[in-house]
């Protein structure tokens, strides 16, 4: 797989932002291996999580654009697998959800812990925060809590504070995302479930693809090159570590239909 020029910015880097060139054409063989994000990728992001408009076809099309990779696609996302099969409907197709914390091959519905469990006081410490502060949007998970300050964006600075103590105190982590900010159990992160996909003998040999709007996303585009493949940054330009960029949700579905054509 052939890379842009490295003087595109990545994150981290002091150079000025730079756009990336837009992705080649999907193409299905038995090299490809696509890794797709959700909210902000498949799905335009919302105010309230539960509130994301989701196409009626889309569980579909991903299911066979999945069988035509033979398995060698996985959604890695924030929520966790439940939640997202509530808006898709039950799919066969690989899922990382908690940012990795649960992990589920294709063909099976068997879900797989790659991190410990939340402590309670982590979902406590931020819903009492919330009820303090006018009821913030709070997302509990199976191994990470999610505190949405789209609707409370003056909060944000005492949100970090806080969080960032609890992690301190609970020993876990804290993430960052768009208008989000996450308690999160160490081994939950899109960069661990990337690897752990990638040593599966579905996915030897390939050259694989994420797709990811948020900074959340930066752990998979960061371990891209390490199997050979790349990241693919969805949204308006941003120091990243991924190769190569789509200006929005309705572009990447554009670029998944292609692969109908390849």
């Amino acid at each position: 797989m052939t890379h842009p020029s490295e003087t595109f910015s990545r994150a981290g880097s002091d150079a000025a932002v730079a756009d990336l060139p837009p992705p080649p054409p999907l193409t299905v063989s038995s090299e490809t291996a696509l890794f797709l994000d959700f909210d902000g990728t498949l799905v335009e992001i919302a105010d309230h999580p539960d509130l994301v408009r989701v196409p009626e076809d889309l569980g579909a099309r991903i299911e066979a654009l999945s069988r035509r990779l033979e398995g060698r696609l996985a959604i890695i996302t924030g929520r966790s697998i439940q939640a997202l099969e509530a808006l898709l409907g039950p799919l066969d197709v690989a899922i990382a959800g908690s940012h990795g914390g649960e992990f589920r091959e294709t063909g099976t519905s068997a879900v797989v812990p790659l991190a410990e469990p939340l402590p309670a006081r982590a979902v406590e410490g931020l819903r009492a925060f919330s009820e303090a502060n006018g009821g913030l949007i709070v997302e509990a998970k199976p191994f990470g809590v999610a505190v949405h300050t789209r609707t409370h964006p003056h909060l944000l600075d005492q949100l970090i504070e806080l969080t960032e103590s609890l992690a301190a105190e609970l020993g876990i982590k804290t993430k960052r995302g768009k208008q989000v900010v996450e308690l999160v159990m160490p081994g939950s992160d899109k960069g661990s479930a990337v690897d752990k996909f990638m040593s599966l003998p579905l996915f030897a040999g390939t050259k694989p693809l994420f797709l990811g709007d948020d900074v959340t996303d930066e752990d998979a585009f960061k371990v891209m090159e390490r199997h050979g493949g790349a990241g693919v940054l969805i949204g308006p330009p941003r120091a990243t570590a991924a190769h190569w960029r789509l200006n929005s949700v309705a572009a990447v579905h554009d670029w998944l239909r292609g692969a109908d054509q390849a």
